[in-house]
């Protein structure tokens, strides 16, 4: 499984349509509406790399309101629930 994160700089005005198209896209998991100099975070969740690029190059980036994008591929996942399992004695 691969990872990408996806920062969105969308029309001020449509950055709700522009999450909801982006969320309807296959391949992506969520999308997050944030403060700060993006507007939107998308998360990619596909099989291979060339998945990556249908998602993003043909797809994301073509939605009405999207004027830039910034993507990030993941290398590992880190997560505390991870550590918690890792860690547990099954005492539970």
């Amino acid at each position: 499984m691969i990872t990408a994160i996806v920062f969105v700089k969308a029309a001020v005005d449509r950055i709700p349509e522009v999450a909801e198209a982006i969320a309807a896209i296959d391949g992506i998991s969520e999308v997050y509406s944030v403060t700060g100099q993006i507007d939107l975070i998308a998360m990619v969740r596909v099989r291979n790399h060339d998945d990556v690029a249908s998602v993003v190059a043909d797809r994301l980036n073509k939605v009405e309101g999207v004027r830039e994008t910034e993507t990030h591929i993941a290398f590992r996942a880190y997560s505390r629930h991870d550590l918690e399992s890792a860690f547990s004695l099954g005492l539970d």
